[in-house]
């Protein structure tokens, strides 16, 4: 009998199979030792499948096939939500779009995975199902007008609403109400309402116009009319001033004459030029002075 030294082909392969395997294996382990989580997120880490602790952003290491890392966004995000229907307080259909913008706050991501597993579950747990509601609950409390005007206040009033709704580890940073769509119908209500009121507007300023310009011309005619009343006082003052003048010296020159005879004829000599008229009609007399009045 003899041994044969001749190995078989089996053993052979196998036999190259095993440090490829095991160089796999180290290769596996290195690369599943370390992890990175980027800026923006955190990392919870799992130990078979339990919650141990959250990573930090930047470089991190763990057990290789034990431990597990995974990734939870901080970021802002936003949803949105175009189709929401609702009645306003005067029974007015709308449809309504609104976006949402949250975030989860950093130390409550353990929270997310542990209740969610996701942040699409989480917001489809709790703000699709919130938002339509606390929509349509403080819409229904505008009428369809009031809504319109007091757009801002609405939105606080559905932020306010919504982030008092929603219970769980997420941060609503605000709530936009985008559009406002009600029906044609009604639209076309207010299009009607809203002409016929600039309409009336419009007459009131042109009958204002008209008061205006009527008083512009009351004030404008008084004026005119103090006008000439005044320049008449002053014109009758002007004469009566002037007649008391020439009174006062009508009555100083006589006064002056009643005292002083000679003072006529010496007005005569002095104006007399000392000719005779060349015609005298009949019967009529020679002008003179009578000299014996000097006497």
């Amino acid at each position: 009998m003899f041994k044969s030294d001749i190995s078989t082909p089996a053993s052979n392969h196998l036999g190259k199979i095993i440090p490829v395997v095991l160089l796999l294996l180290l290769f596996i382990t290195f690369l599943g030792s370390w992890y990175t989580v980027d800026q923006g997120e955190r990392g919870v880490l799992l130990r078979n499948g339990r919650v141990i602790g959250t990573a930090e952003p930047g470089l991190g290491f763990k057990i290789p096939l034990i431990d597990t890392v995974v990734k939870i966004s901080t970021q802002t995000h936003t949803t949105s939500y175009g189709t929401l229907q609702a009645y306003s307080r005067d029974q007015q259909p709308a449809t309504l779009k609104a976006s949402v913008t949250y975030s989860v706050p950093p130390d409550r991501v353990e929270e997310v995975y542990a209740n969610f597993k996701s942040i699409d579950a989480m917001v489809a747990r709790l703000l699709d199902r919130q938002v339509p509601t606390q929509v349509e609950n403080i819409f229904g409390k505008y009428t369809a007008i009031s809504v319109v005007q007091e757009r801002i206040k609405f939105g606080i009033d559905v932020t306010d609403a919504i982030v008092h709704a929603v219970k769980g580890p997420i941060e609503i940073t605000s709530v936009q109400i985008e559009n406002i769509d009600f029906s044609n119908a009604y639209e076309k209500s207010v299009e009607d309402r809203m002409r016929a009121e600039v309409e009336v507007q419009t007459q009131l300023q042109n009958l204002e116009k008209e008061r205006v310009s009527a008083q512009i011309a009351v004030t404008q005619a008084q004026a005119q009319a103090d006008s000439q009343l005044a320049r008449a006082k002053a014109e009758a003052e002007s004469i009566r001033i002037k007649g008391e003048a020439e009174a006062s010296a009508i009555k100083s020159r006589a006064e002056a004459l009643a005292q002083n005879s000679n003072l006529v004829e010496l007005t005569k000599a002095e104006k007399w030029d000392g000719k005779l008229p060349t015609t005298v009609l009949p019967n009529g007399a020679l002008p003179f002075i009578d000299a014996k009045k000097g006497n």
